[in-house]
């Protein structure tokens, strides 16, 4: 049994024998000092303690530690100096990051990010290193701890005023190139925890388990989930994306065979889906069981997560329609009021959260008041911009859902008594109003018919011309009111007739490239035809689409 057991070992140690080469290169970057949000306590510890990891494992270690744009800029690019014919490249990062748009972004201790425009000044794509790493390195690990709830994500969101649905909550999954390895701290689109100790949950399993003796880094990610799962009470399931073509382990030590952690098996497997499931379960937002499908495309418990996604949307329809019908029956039974009664500001009937929280005027700025009341206004579908000045546009807004909510107003100026009443309500008060043709659907304008395409497809290019070392290539894309996004440069529509029109955009050796790809739905399935520009001109061919 003993000498079954060390060639097995010695086995493993041959296949992954690419994985402990003679180079390796790592970059690790901590931001905790930030300048215009709260600051972070575990970054910067999680650099320290993860960069001594890896310099004991062999790597040439890139270190950044509370990096202003100037800094990381440098860091980034000693390291992609240093990494040119690496066997292996590893890159680790914590601080905060947020996605706009399907890309993701590393923040600076120094950004702001007050506006839409200064997101390329003053934010990093994460994407800048990966396609570093692929271009230079024949294996790629990245390890991404920045799915912390960002305040800086907000104020992007508000400068973005209509477009804020671009700022997604965590980061957005990431393809990746042949041989590389992603793991996020939670699954794409959720927000990781800090922790309360000097590393963050993630990190302090990544610290444990990575380089476990004669153990691949998929089965480290393994027991580095089960350990964050348990540390947080399932709220926070790691998440990874890996496109490797053989074992990679960090640590082929001949003291494999006493190595106490558990290879990966399907059980295993089944074991970190079921912890998965138990912590959505319960949830009312769809996102958690579309990301779900989208990770466990046949999981076993695919059916009911597709019932919960049709479930949550008819509760809200439904609740939608009831708070309609009570304000339509409140208007009816209250005496009618003349413009000089309903001219005026503060609500005389309040919530039982306003009365609770003893707010008085005064408290605020005048400016600070506006602005916040004007969120809250937004945030329940009554306000279509976000300005900072109370005008005509607000205090229309503030008539519209005092009608909704069959209130009398006593002024159309803002008040903390009224902000603190809009704060406590937890559901859209005003409906969507569409022009042009246009119909509301899942709180969007979109054209009538469209949403026979919503859900998750998957697009195979074809290749017909030389379009390098690849003949075919799949990827998934998700259609949402006509509206195509990925987390891999795709984005387009679908028109009502089912016809296609997809842009692809990506970077190949420094040089950016694109395909546009059109074609027509029938179905469940759609056809057409893709060209490649920029640094993928000359590549073309067909695709095939179909629902998944």
């Amino acid at each position: 049994m003993h000498y079954l057991r060390a060639v097995a070992v010695l086995l493993l140690f041959f296949l992954s024998s690419y994985a402990w080469a003679n180079k390796r290169v790592a970059l690790v970057i901590g931001n905790s000092a930030y300048q215009h949000a709260p600051q972070l306590s575990n970054p910067q510890n999680d650099a320290s303690d993860m960069a001594s990891k890896l310099t004991g494992m062999g790597f040439v270690v890139v270190t950044g530690r509370d990096l202003d744009l100037t800094g990381m800029r440098q860091s980034i690019r000693e390291f992609v100096g240093k990494v040119e014919g690496a066997d292996v490249a590893l890159f680790f990062y914590a601080g905060h990051g947020l996605q706009v748009n399907g890309g993701n972004y590393m923040i600076p201790v120094d950004a702001q990010l007050r506006s839409n425009n200064d997101l390329d000044f003053e934010a990093l794509p994460i994407e800048l290193v990966l396609s570093a790493m692929e271009r230079n390195a024949k294996v790629n690990l990245v390890f991404l701890d920045a799915c912390r709830d960002n305040p800086l994500a907000a104020t992007l969101a508000r400068s973005m005023g209509t477009r804020s649905v671009a700022v997604g909550r965590g980061l957005a999954k990431l393809d990746t190139g042949v041989g590389s390895l992603i793991a996020f701290a939670t699954q794409p689109g959720n927000v990781a925890l800090d922790g309360a100790g000097r590393n963050s949950p993630f990190t302090t399993a990544l610290l444990k388990h990575l380089g476990t003796p004669g153990q691949s880094v998929t089965d480290d990610l393994i027991a580095v989930r089960r350990t964050v799962l348990q540390a947080t009470d399932g709220k926070q399931v790691p998440w990874d994306s890996s496109s490797l073509t053989g074992p990679v382990v960090l640590n082929p030590s001949s003291d494999a065979a006493t190595a106490t952690s558990p290879a990966a098996t399907p059980d295993t497997d089944r074991t970190v889906e079921l912890a998965y499931w138990n912590s959505i379960k319960d949830l009312t937002a769809s996102s958690f069981f579309e990301a779900y499908l989208q990770e466990y495309p046949n999981g076993a418990f695919g059916t009911l997560a597709k019932l919960k996604i049709a479930a949550i949307a008819e509760r809200e329809k439904e609740r939608q329609t009831a708070e309609q019908q009570k304000a339509d029956a409140n208007r009816a039974t209250k005496p009618q009021v003349n413009a000089s009664q309903t001219d005026v500001a503060a609500l005389e009937q309040t919530t039982p959260a306003a009365q609770a929280s003893g707010s008085s005027a005064g408290h605020m700025a005048a400016g600070d008041l506006a602005l916040a009341t004007q969120s809250q206004l937004a945030r329940i579908g009554c306000l279509g911009q976000i300005d900072g000045k109370w005008g005509e546009s607000s205090q229309k807004a503030l008539k519209k859902y005092a009608e909704r909510r069959g209130l009398k107003l006593a002024s159309l100026a803002p008040t903390e008594e009224l902000l603190n009443g809009l704060k406590a309500i937890g559901y859209r008060v005003c409906p969507l109003e569409c022009g042009n043709g246009m119909v509301a659907r899942d709180n969007r304008c979109v054209e009538p018919g469209m949403s026979s395409f919503d859900g998750t497809w998957r697009i195979t290019r074809y290749a017909k011309t030389n379009c390098g070392d690849w003949t075919e290539l799949s990827t998934t894309i998700f259609v949402k009111g006509g509206v195509v996004s990925s987390s891999s440069g795709f984005s387009g529509k679908i028109t009502s007739n089912g016809s296609v029109s997809i842009a692809h955009t990506f970077v190949f050796k420094g040089r950016k490239g694109g395909n546009t790809l059109t074609g027509m739905i029938k179905g469940g399935k759609g056809t057409g035809r893709f060209k490649g520009t920029g640094a993928g001109r000359g590549c073309s061919g067909t695709i095939a689409m179909s629902r998944m």
